[in-house]
């Protein structure tokens, strides 16, 4: 059964997480070179396998005792949060190969195979994976990362260097990173108590 509280929950966290994410700025420059449609939907289709993978591992580990999937949930949350707080800010540009044929599968490919290598065992897989072990509902947390990675692609595709202006990346990821805090807390706290 779908729950739109995990879907929403879901789409928070992983929205926060993945917006100050190379990515999005790999997104952003692929926007700016090539049709945004076509970039976008390969980038939506690299996002999509991501999330299948990630709530397929996060159901194996419902699998588990309920505290010891806690436990762990919580400390990869813990884990994350800590990531984020400590990320030195790198001012690299993701290198991405133009391709010289500008048609829809050559761009569409690109963005697909830079999005399916970069986000392989991202930050973000590895919450979508927890989130969906930590509710046992795959559809709601699959909706929900879904959502949230398209969203962020497309502004950052769309909208990037417009959003940057008026949000510092810094405070984005400070906010993921407390939110992300809270949900170790609650984690943590539930297999403690049981």
């Amino acid at each position: 059964m779908i729950s739109f509280t995990v879907m929403a929950i879901t789409f928070g966290v992983v929205f926060l997480a993945e917006l100050p994410d190379k990515t999005a700025l790999a997104g952003l420059m692929l926007g700016t070179r090539y049709r945004a449609s076509y970039v976008l939907a390969g980038v939506a289709a690299a996002f999509a396998v991501h999330v299948a993978l990630a709530i397929a591992a996060g159901s194996v580990l419902t699998l588990l005792p309920h505290r010891l999937v806690q436990a762990v949930v919580g400390v990869l949350f813990l884990a994350g949060a800590l990531m984020l707080l400590l990320k030195k800010g790198d001012d690299e540009e993701e290198i991405v190969k133009a391709p010289a044929d500008q048609s829809f599968w050559k761009v569409s490919g690109a963005g697909f195979m830079l999005i399916l290598v970069a986000e392989f065992g991202d930050l973000t897989q590895i919450m979508t994976a927890n989130l969906a072990a930590r509710y046992d509902n795959p559809v709601s947390v699959g909706v929900g990362a879904v959502l949230a990675l398209w969203t962020v692609a497309g502004i950052g595709i769309l909208g990037g260097r417009t959003l940057m202006k008026y949000v510092p990346l810094k405070l984005i990821t400070k906010v993921a990173a407390c939110l992300m805090l809270a949900l170790a807390g609650f984690s943590l706290f539930e297999a403690i108590t049981g």
